[in-house]
């Protein structure tokens, strides 16, 4: 790593780091999802739900959509999951996800905004 001997260096990491952060922000983004991967959610299957919702984004060539991941949720009775955020901060959490669930929520409530009712679960989440 280079060293840091001005101010314009430091201003020049801080936009390399911006730009690596932004990929996971919402900025310029319509909706979030966000998989849980922590031990529980791998073993119920997260895996397949995150590369299914990454193929299913990038088969429709959606760019207002960021797919990101997290620990875990305290939802091991309901996994694999996903929390899909709209730019307003609205939350849905969708439960017992498979890769043709993924497909119906993306066209259903990504696309259309439509939420898929039949998936979704409510549980407290900390702020």
């Amino acid at each position: 790593m280079a060293k840091i001997r001005t101010l314009e260096d430091l201003r020049k990491i801080r936009e390399k780091a911006k730009k690596i952060v932004d990929l996971r922000e919402m900025e310029g983004k319509e909706f979030r999802v966000i998989i849980p991967m922590g031990t529980s959610g791998i073993a119920a299957g997260a895996r397949d739900i995150l590369k299914a919702f990454l193929d299913v984004i990038e088969e429709k060539d959606l760019h207002n959509v960021v797919v990101t991941q997290t620990g875990f949720m305290g939802t091991d009775p309901i996994q694999p999951v996903a929390l899909v955020e709209d730019k307003e901060g609205n939350k849905v959490m969708y439960c017992n996800l498979t890769p043709e669930k993924v497909r119906e929520i993306v066209e259903k409530h990504i696309m259309k905004g439509e939420v898929v009712r039949e998936y979704v679960v409510a549980v407290p989440l900390e702020e």
